[in-house]
């Protein structure tokens, strides 16, 4: 259940910041008299869009908002420029944490990895022409809540945005876990090798939600791979071999909802969206410059959950087909967004990476 009943009233107050309020303060909206559309507004005034967006410059780091809680964040909504999506980095700090819980391409976290526009409609997340990012993932904290946006590109970015917000004792929820998002690359994969999703990390939660941006380096079909979950203890920590996961996939078509490689008779590759899975991406190769496939798929386990009590680590499997009958394993470009809930503001994370780990090749 992602939100409460929706007929059931409660003792929270509704809030939200943007470049017209960017405290969020009651009554702060639409006070500003500069801006990025004081310009249009000269003959208007104060109160008629004079601040709709900010400028993001190379290099720098840009406060979104800052709230103090107890609060939930309910909804985000944010574009920019296609250029932008992989070179804006999202952050989101939970109360008072030095680390970051989620630290994500503004465009993965949104289910758009290569830069180049995919309808997504889902409950979660929706994106709508051409580029209008929204998220339904709650955020609840009980003490603060950080979020920044990192311009790691060599231009600046013009980014607009809305964070709606509930404070109040009842807005996080008794028994709420934060919000954690990752994102890791494997750019090529190695050979016999597996990509991961999520590593060790540790403590109460449930795995909530998949997101891959794959391209295909090989010939042939390339998702005959299985997408492992290892749970509470199953693979130990140094382990190199002899571990099992608890919950195994049978492929990966198969993990994102979809069945026998995509592929309707006769019309190829078929793009999908769904509440709650889907491939609502599929870039096929112009006979120039994009000559690879490349596919956006989409996993949230809203209604099932997975949950873990002490440790999860979660993997995938990229294989192919080779001659006799044999599977093959692949070398390709795979860009995975996990999401998941924590009963802590922090966790394990990989390195945060540097635009040329980014870098749409």
């Amino acid at each position: 259940m992602l939100r409460p009943d929706i007929a059931t009233l409660r003792t929270v107050a509704t809030r939200s910041i943007s470049p017209e309020n960017f405290s969020g303060e009651k009554a702060g909206g639409g006070r500003a008299t500069d801006g990025t559309g004081a310009g249009p507004a000269r003959d208007l005034g104060q109160g008629w869009k004079v601040s709709p967006s900010v400028e993001i410059g190379p290099g720098e780091t840009f406060d979104v908002a800052r709230i103090d809680g107890p609060g939930r964040i309910t909804h985000i909504w944010l574009t920019t420029h296609t250029d932008h999506w992989r070179s804006l980095l999202l952050r989101a700090y939970w109360d008072g944490a030095a680390e970051p819980a989620v630290e994500v391409p503004v465009g993965d976290f949104f289910g758009q990895g290569w830069g180049s526009f995919a309808q997504l409609s889902s409950e979660t997340i929706a994106v709508n022409p051409h580029g209008g990012f929204n998220s339904y993932w709650p955020m609840p904290f009980r003490d603060r809540a950080h979020l920044t946006i990192e311009n790691l590109g060599t231009e600046t970015a013009v980014v607009y945005y809305q964070v709606s917000y509930e404070v109040g004792e009842d807005a996080p929820g008794a028994d709420a876990g934060y919000l954690h998002a990752q994102w890791r690359r494997s750019n090529p994969l190695p050979g016999r090798t597996t990509h991961p999703i999520l590593t060790g990390v540790e403590g109460r939660g449930q795995y909530v939600g998949t997101y891959i941006a794959w391209g295909v380096n090989s010939s042939g079909w390339w998702g005959e791979g299985e997408i492992k979950f290892y749970l509470d203890g199953d693979a130990p920590e140094g382990a190199t071999d002899g571990h099992f996961p608890t919950i195994c996939g049978t492929g990966t078509e198969d993990y994102f909802g979809g069945a026998w490689n995509f592929d309707v008779p006769g019309e190829g590759y078929t793009a999908f969206t769904t509440p709650y899975l889907g491939l609502h991406q599929i870039l096929r190769p112009d006979g120039l410059y994009r000559s690879q496939q490349r596919f956006g798929m989409y996993r949230w386990h809203v209604p099932d959950p997975i949950h873990f009590s002490s440790d999860v680590t979660v993997d995938i499997q990229a294989l192919g087909w080779r001659s006799g009958k044999r599977y093959l394993p692949l070398h390709d470009d795979i860009a995975s967004t996990a999401l998941f809930y924590l009963d802590r503001p922090t966790a394990r994370r990989p390195q945060t990476p540097d635009a040329d780990a980014l870098e749409v090749l």
